[in-house]
């Protein structure tokens, strides 16, 4: 089988990793967590996320009535490197709401059009309106993280970014739109591990991007990058949540959770929304660089 990009993703394991990953890869077994410092040992049982899941989701069908009845709007943000999860954690939180006012806003790189404006512009005309939930997948923070890493972006411009994007943030809370900001974190070991399971299935190869690949020699780049958004961006008016992803099944649920548990919403069941794992989802003092 041909594999993309020439087999880059397979060769970075072999030549290139840390022992210490490739150790942790080859020793793993089916459902081993693979930080060392993630508090869990072994994945999350399927039958208890099921379930959970489940309750979950008749909770954001709630949401959403409750939103289209009082013309709530709900602007959720996914970040996070790659393999982290983001794509798979958006579907479960759409996957039984109606579409037309549950949107995914995942956007390409900009035009030359888009470039020459205001950089949020793009992103302003994708928030909701009255009775709607949008999920950004990757959203204005490509500048502070992936842009610098890979210098899409001049420094100038990235000190621009983080001295607006505070106020910006202000004036959506200040305008009523419930705001979350998520970035889910992935260990080194369990990203190239994904990446490697993408680079071998035929039907997820398309998920793979230049960015993925260069990206597994820039790791210490991007964690100087993600550190310092976290400084100048986590505010009291709009919050970073930190979900530990290593386990994609207790990261879905805490993901969906810490939005649940923030909304008060209409007929809210406060034992099927459940109590948050504070040891992986809080600030951005559990980030695990």
């Amino acid at each position: 089988m041909d594999l993309p990009f020439d087999g880059a993703i397979s060769t970075y394991f072999d030549e290139h990793a840390p022992a210490e990953i490739r150790d942790a890869i080859a020793r793993a077994g089916k459902g081993t967590i693979l930080s060392p410092t993630y508090p869990h040992a072994r994945r999350l049982r399927r039958k208890k996320y099921e379930q959970d899941l489940l309750n979950l989701q008749i909770e954001l069908i709630k949401v959403k009535a409750w939103a289209k009845q009082t013309g709530a709007r709900v602007a959720i943000i996914f970040e996070g490197r790659d393999a982290s999860g983001k794509g798979g954690t958006i579907n479960r939180f759409r996957e039984h709401l109606n579409p037309r006012n549950a949107r995914i806003a995942a956007l390409p790189k900009p035009s030359d059009l888009e470039r020459s404006q205001w950089y949020f512009q793009r992103y302003v005309d994708h928030l909701p309106a009255g009775g709607e939930i949008v999920l950004y997948d990757r959203s204005w923070y490509n500048r502070g993280v992936v842009e610098n890493v890979f210098e899409f972006c001049t420094s100038a411009q990235r000190a621009q970014f983080f001295e607006q994007v505070p106020d910006f943030e202000r004036m959506l809370v200040n305008e009523g739109i419930h705001f979350f900001k998520i970035w889910l974190n992935v260990g080194r070991a369990e990203q190239l591990r994904r990446l490697m399971r993408r680079e071998r299935d035929p039907l997820r190869q398309w998920k793979l991007s230049w960015i993925d690949v260069e990206g597994l020699n820039r790791w210490d780049a991007y964690t100087a990058s993600i550190k310092e958004t976290f400084e100048r961006s986590h505010t009291p008016h709009a919050p970073w949540t930190i979900v530990r992803a290593d386990d994609k099944r207790r990261a879905r649920l805490e993901t969906i959770r810490s939005v649940l548990t923030a909304l008060d919403y209409d007929r809210k069941n406060p034992e099927a929304v459940g109590t948050l794992d504070h040891s992986i989802c809080g600030g951005p003092d559990i980030w695990d660089s």
